[in-house]
């Protein structure tokens, strides 16, 4: 195809129950110069003959077929394919809104962005159909096209930034940006978080980002085969921060931020970890705690960790977790997911404080709005 504005890769395997919502979804975009490249990995349920079908029916789809199932391997088969001036990715289980790639494409042309990042919905089919709007940043933050590893005041705000979801399916990528970064997924196998390791990659070398407060895209939370509902993938995630760390070392026009970035990833690695030992069954946590606690032990030693891109409490939290790891995992068993207090004799009070101030700080820089929104949300997710 020619004058294609953008590629849009899909990668499946086995979701005949949401492959035409979806695909129906892409069809239908106001946007009409696409492509759709669906990289598929094997899929027995149907699901390669349902996309052959829509094939048949519109040229701009293309049919690649995977011999490993890899969500990365697959991703960079689709990349490979593609020819439009931008990317965009769309999971098989979720769906689009109609004007998501004209909106992304205009906002990205307009300021000759590498990357342009939305915001999405949390979609639940059942037991009621519901969408719950998660904007990917505040209005100031999404007001200005900005860089990542030079456009930040401080640190924190720096890790924070990154520490945003890997919701990489939110977004457009020019190609010219990914292809003259060599910028690749992680192809370990399965669905396995492979956005982490290319989101750091994509945030670590993009110069011109622009961030849109609406929301597109309606990523599924009830598809019972997703990564995030398998709590098997024990180690996964790990596979990720080794990524990260080759990515640093064997990328040169890096060198200069090199120190800066293994402090961002310092940060993102204790979140994604803490993250990961909350999701698996009792015994997995100590198993995963304690390695984990090898690997942060280790960073420490290392000078991995710098204690300016992370805040206070994760900081000291993380050298509790590398000390003693039963520790954490005896506080978390006793107090659900507070902080863990440094000092044994630290009331609850003042770990409330220092949540308080933490919000606070957000209402500063994000407004109350902005603030109160996410406060909502990440209460109800947790319900």
């Amino acid at each position: 195809m020619s004058n294609v504005k953008v590629s849009i890769v899909m990668p499946s395997l086995n979701v005949c129950k949401y492959i035409e919502q979806c695909m129906d979804s892409v069809l239908n975009q106001t946007l009409k110069d696409i492509e759709i490249i669906c990289v598929d990995a094997g899929s027995t349920d149907g699901t390669l003959e349902i996309l052959e079908g829509y094939a048949k029916r519109d040229s701009r789809i293309s049919i690649v077929k995977s011999d490993k199932k890899s969500y990365g391997y697959q991703m960079n088969l689709g990349f490979d394919a593609a020819t439009g001036e931008y990317f965009g990715i769309i999971e098989t289980d979720d769906y689009a809104e109609p004007d998501m790639f004209e909106k992304l494409y205009a906002q990205a042309k307009k300021d000759d962005a590498d990357v342009v990042k939305s915001g999405f919905f949390y979609y639940f089919s059942k037991p009621t159909e519901t969408n719950e709007a998660s904007p990917v940043a505040s209005a100031v933050m999404c007001s200005k096209v900005f860089c990542p590893t030079t456009d930040f005041a401080s640190p924190l705000e720096q890790s924070e930034f990154f520490n945003i979801k890997p919701t990489i399916w939110s977004a457009v990528y020019k190609k010219e940006f990914i292809r003259e970064n060599k910028i690749r997924f992680n192809e370990t196998p399965g669905a396995s978080y492979q956005d982490a390791s290319f989101n750091f990659k994509v945030w670590s070398l993009a110069k011109r980002v622009r961030l849109v407060e609406d929301c597109f895209l309606h990523y599924r939370q009830d598809n019972e085969n997703s990564s995030i509902n398998s709590p098997g993938k024990v180690y996964c995630v790990c596979d990720e921060y080794e990524e990260m760390e080759r990515f640093l070392n064997a990328t040169e026009s890096l060198a200069s931020k090199k120190s800066m970035l293994e402090g961002v990833k310092s940060r993102l690695k204790y979140d994604s970890y803490i993250w990961n030992y909350e999701r698996l069954s009792d015994d997995l946590k100590v198993e995963f705690i304690k390695h984990a606690s090898e690997e942060f032990k280790d960073d420490l030693a290392r000078g991995k960790v710098q204690a300016d891109f992370l805040p206070s409490y994760k900081y000291d939290t993380l050298k509790i977790i590398a000390k003693d790891p039963m520790k954490y995992h005896e506080w978390r068993v006793k107090n659900g997911d507070a902080p863990i207090a440094t000092n044994p004799d630290e009331t609850k009070l003042g770990i409330i404080k220092r949540l308080v101030v933490g919000g606070l700080k957000s209402i500063k820089e994000n407004g109350l709005l902005y603030t109160a929104r996410e406060v909502l949300i990440r209460i109800k997710r947790h319900l």
